[in-house]
């Protein structure tokens, strides 16, 4: 594995395995919804979705990230409004992810963004869906919890790295499984950008503006 592929793996690919595998127990055939499926751990949510034989729908900020994200193997796309959020774009944009999924809905929600975007997600669940708590970069949620009961949906925080050292033997198999899809062409990390470490600055910059692909790595030497 080359080095720049190092240093993009393991944490995206750890997080989102952990997510799909351990949490959601994702099962072929499954509709798989993505928000921010353009960044590091989305776009690895994508390929490891698409190795567990899920229907991925990637949910997107631009047409140039749902072109990315088609590129890595989503079924779907979706562009999503940015900003605030009010109720009849909620209302629309549950309706456009319940679509994509087939009709029914989403039968697991991978959820890096947060914000306005949380509760439309969770009501395009399909019966006993999973809605999986993964980031907020666009803020921390308030979830109604009727709709959880009248889903008979699942709402799952992903931490990848308390499981790492709670639970370090299953993390090791996990680990293996993650270098056999990698080794069988599977996964792999698209470095869409590269800085020497003296300008990482302008790296954060990308991943505050909202422009980030993909993953962004830093030189050294």
């Amino acid at each position: 594995m080359p080095f720049d592929e190092a240093a993009g793996f393991m944490l995206t690919y750890g997080t989102s395995h952990y997510a799909l595998k351990d949490r959601a127990a994702v099962q072929p055939g499954e509709a798989l919804f993505i928000l921010g499926a353009a960044g590091g751990v989305g776009a690895a949510a994508i390929e490891l979705g698409k190795a567990m034989g899920a229907k991925v729908v990637a949910g997107v900020s631009s047409e140039e990230k749902a072109a990315f994200c088609k590129d890595l193997g989503a079924d779907e796309t979706l562009v999503y409004p940015t900003g605030a959020l009010e109720r009849p774009a909620q209302k629309e944009l549950s309706g456009a992810i319940k679509k994509l999924c087939g009709g029914e809905g989403a039968n697991v929600v991978y959820d890096a963004v947060g914000g306005d975007y949380a509760e439309p997600s969770v009501r395009a669940l399909a019966w006993n869906g999973r809605y999986l708590v993964v980031g907020f970069p666009a803020g921390i949620p308030k979830i109604p919890l009727n709709l959880t009961l009248l889903k008979s949906c699942q709402i799952i925080g992903v931490f990848w790295g308390a499981f790492t050292m709670r639970e370090p033997v299953k993390n090791a198999d996990y680990v293996a499984e993650l270098f056999q899809f990698y080794k069988d062409g599977k996964i792999r990390p698209r470095i869409t950008a590269k800085f020497p470490l003296e300008d990482a600055a302008k790296a954060l910059a990308l991943l505050q503006e909202r422009k980030a692909t993909g993953k962004i790595v830093l030189t050294v030497g």
